[in-house]
């Protein structure tokens, strides 16, 4: 399935700005923006608001700097997707004005649209592995780019408090496709497809790394206990793997299942088309027997709800519950492939079998007995791979 992660020309054109951009850093800028790929930061996807947020923010750059910096966001979307990010962004002028009377002065530093932060993990080059990431509040995008070839996208969030404000509602297209397909439903597919009168107060699966065979939701959502749920809902809502929750795509009659097809692709291409095509195609792949869609909570617009499309590979959620539906969570991931972690398990096999390019161009074939002596002060190398030059 590794063809499926193909983006050869998504990634060039990744690795043209993130050079770009980390050329014209300051010392001190790209210290801050630089870690190793195993570094523990590279996986805290979380993007709630936080004082210790790791990688350089927008607030830092000078005018040429943050054009480069914008140029790389927009390299990993799509036009449509990079407009959703840049209002994900704006709606944290009109948090700091609705707040302002609650925080005063401060909440200029709490809402902030420069608050967020760009971070590039491993070393970014031709034939290497590594990765970037753009975090902040309401925005999570995750890359990790693996021999030039293969791209992993996820997780990928967006969210938006107020869901909508004047023309700027990011999200828009997500809670109202929703509406859409369970309002298309029949009582009787929609009685299967309301897993719970409750919606969750955020994702079910958290922000946890890598998903679990089974996730329960936390009680609240983090700084938000004004909405809580009870041990019985978070039995009702759970995630389990193997145990899809709702209506099979395979029970809707054709013009629902166009309408789940617009809500799927509508998540998707917030990417890159290459990477969104390849993605839908792999979906549609899985058969309409192993794609599931569920709901819980209100059915109309104002009212706390949720929804889930679960696949075998591939799960979405959607959460619109604080503020009786006006704070949205809206996230796609990938089972086996988020922050890469497959497809850099094979890459990390097969440079163990046979080496990697980047360092066999700098390791001697067959050593000089005599030089390498010399250079290990006289010890015997113990193979041709311990000689580099």
């Amino acid at each position: 399935m590794s063809e499926v992660y193909e983006a050869p020309e998504v990634i060039r054109r990744m690795l043209v700005n993130t050079t770009a951009l980390l050329n014209c850093l300051s010392p001190e800028q790209r210290a801050q923006a630089w870690f190793p790929l195993d570094s523990p930061h590279r996986k805290d996807w979380d993007f709630v608001p936080k004082p210790d947020r790791t990688g350089v923010p927008l607030a830092v750059l000078d005018r040429h700097q943050r054009a480069l910096a914008h140029s790389l966001l927009s390299a990993g979307l799509s036009t449509r997707g990079y407009s959703m990010a840049l209002s994900v962004m704006a709606m944290e002028n009109v948090l700091r004005e609705v707040g302002a009377h609650r925080f005063g002065v401060a909440a200029a530093d709490m809402r902030n649209p420069d608050l967020y932060f760009f971070s590039f993990f491993g070393r970014p080059s031709h034939e290497d592995t590594w990765g970037w990431r753009v975090v902040g509040h309401h925005l999570s995008l995750n890359y990790t780019i693996v021999d030039e070839r293969f791209l992993s996208v996820t997780p990928c969030n967006m969210g938006s408090q107020p869901a909508s404000a004047g023309v700027i509602a990011p999200l828009h297209d997500d809670d109202r496709l929703g509406f859409d397909l369970l309002h298309a439903l029949s009582p009787r597919q929609r009685s299967t497809a309301v897993i719970h009168h409750v919606a969750p107060a955020d994702f079910v699966t958290r922000q946890v790394p890598l998903i679990g065979k089974v996730e329960y939701p936390d009680y609240w959502d983090l700084g938000i206990p004004s909405y809580v749920i009870t041990d019985e809902d978070r039995e009702a809502l759970k995630f389990e793997k193997d145990t899809p929750r709702g209506i099979a795509v395979s029970d809707l009659a054709p013009e629902q299942a166009e309408v789940f097809w617009s809500l799927a692709a509508n998540h998707l291409h917030r990417m890159p088309a290459a990477v969104a095509e390849r993605q839908l195609e792999r979906l549609r792949d899985e058969g309409a027997d192993n794609i599931f869609f569920c709901w819980a909570g209100g059915d109309r617009q104002g009212t706390s709800h949720y929804y889930r499309i679960q696949s075998q590979r591939l799960l979405f959620e959607f959460d619109n519950a604080i503020d009786n539906g006006n704070h949205i969570h809206s996230m796609w991931r990938d089972y086996r492939n988020d922050f890469g972690h497959e497809l850099l398990l094979d890459h990390y096999e097969r440079e163990r079998l046979t080496g990697h390019h980047l360092r066999t161009r700098l390791t001697s074939s067959v050593p000089d007995d005599e030089d390498a002596r010399r250079d290990t002060g006289g010890t015997r190398p113990v193979g041709p791979s311990s000689h580099t030059i």
